[in-house]
């Protein structure tokens, strides 16, 4: 079992930068990737980013990819989204979730945060 809570979400202008990150707990978080989705009204969920617990390697949305960096401190089971140059198409409900593949598919993730919203203003 895998708990997750994200925060850091707000409001922000275009260009700016939101950091948010995603505290998880549970025994065996080594065996996950841990993923960024998001999901705007009345739009199907959209894969970010995503980072396996345990070897550092990463994954992005063609959207996001050069604006978006995933990482990770082991230490704090807390894994971060930075997002920089932000654009109003990004204004969205963002979510974490663990899941045993390192996929971009939301189906390959089987635990999922409460989601933290980001709006982003033109």
């Amino acid at each position: 079992q895998v708990q997750l809570v994200e925060s850091g979400g707000g409001l922000v202008q275009a260009g700016g930068s939101l950091r948010l990150s995603c505290a998880a707990s549970g025994r065996t978080l080594w065996r996950y990737a841990i993923g960024w989705f998001r999901q705007a009204p009345g739009k199907e969920r959209d894969f970010v980013a995503t980072i396996t617990w345990g070897g550092g390697s990463t994954r992005y949305g063609d959207s996001v990819k050069g604006r978006f960096t995933i990482s990770r401190d082991n230490a704090k089971n807390t894994v971060f989204l930075q997002m920089n140059s932000l654009k109003p198409e990004d204004t969205a409900a963002y979510y974490c979730a663990a899941g045993s593949r390192w996929s971009g598919h939301d189906y390959d993730y089987d635990y999922w945060g409460q989601g933290t919203q980001v709006t982003v203003s033109s």
